[in-house]
């Protein structure tokens, strides 16, 4: 194949070409470059100091470095080495360091287990049984059009530009499983087929953590929460603002999501996937 091209346009008319199936199943094309210089460029403008006090809003100063690390342009090693030459004081350092450890300890944990991160770590914590859950992805979340701006949005940008931010990524899996009761393992492998930085080690098993097969309790967020970490972008343009299915308390989507489950505050256990604590029920 071809590894040179006088521009992006040029690249993209050739892999059309090339792959005239996946092109007319999705004509979608990510505008993240390739490449070990892409990937440079992408590092130079990372800022840890704001990526630690930000990077939970969908806005935040997150550091897009995820499709270079899938992929071996970039290691973990280059970018902990990076960063800590960056700041001035180590501890501005520690939130992105700590994720990049939550990475390497996804990518060993995928080196024993193998296929098996598909399977359920453990039971469900919802008081609903495996066979409960359905086996495909409702057709209006893939296409879409749920109505519910939020996830109609998430839903569109995993199709149109293969990524999501880390936050609308935990909701997207929550509304599946818990409130459409799908099978974590149907949106894992949803997510895996747009994504463009998908990894089955840490796409399969936060997922499980989210469904609360590699958890003590499952994670679900209310309107509250992602309204306030979207500073209301979707919220604001939502037919169902008000009346909406994430409206309520914690504990009142709990009673309403996981009737025949017991009370989760009475669950002991440490949480498996730390990502989990930020501003959510998790």
């Amino acid at each position: 194949m071809r590894r040179e091209f006088s521009s992006r346009d040029e690249l993209l008319a050739y892999l059309r070409e090339q792959f005239p199936a996946a092109a007319a199943r999705d004509n979608c094309i990510s505008e993240t470059a390739g490449g070990r210089k892409a990937a440079e460029k992408v590092l130079q403008k990372v800022d840890p100091p704001r990526y630690a006090k930000s990077r939970n809003f969908l806005n935040g100063a997150v550091t897009r470095l995820s499709p270079y690390l899938r992929y071996g342009v970039l290691t973990l090693a280059e970018v902990r080495d990076f960063v800590l030459n960056k700041v001035k004081n180590r501890d501005e350092a520690t939130k992105l360091i700590n994720e990049l450890g939550w990475r390497d300890y996804w990518q060993r944990l995928y080196a024993q287990l193998g296929d098996e991160i598909w399977k359920d770590r453990e039971s469900y914590k919802t008081g609903y049984s495996g066979e409960e859950y359905a086996n495909s992805i409702p057709d209006d979340i893939a296409a879409g059009t749920t109505g519910l701006v939020c996830i109609d949005s998430f839903s569109r940008d995993l199709g149109e530009i293969g990524y999501l931010h880390n936050h609308a990524r935990m909701w997207m899996a929550a509304y599946i499983v818990h409130w459409r009761r799908v099978r974590w393992q149907v949106g894992a492998k949803w997510f895996l087929e747009h994504l463009l930085d998908g990894d089955p080690a840490s796409n399969n098993l936060s997922w499980q953590w989210v469904a609360s097969t590699f958890s003590h309790k499952p994670y679900f967020f209310n309107r509250e929460n992602l309204e306030r970490y979207t500073e209301g972008v979707y919220c604001r343009q939502c037919p169902f603002y008000g009346h909406c299915d994430f409206e309520g308390s914690y504990e009142e989507l709990e009673k309403r999501l996981f009737p025949k489950a017991q009370p989760f505050e009475n669950r002991s256990g440490s949480q498996s996937w730390q990502r989990g604590k930020k501003g959510g029920r998790g």
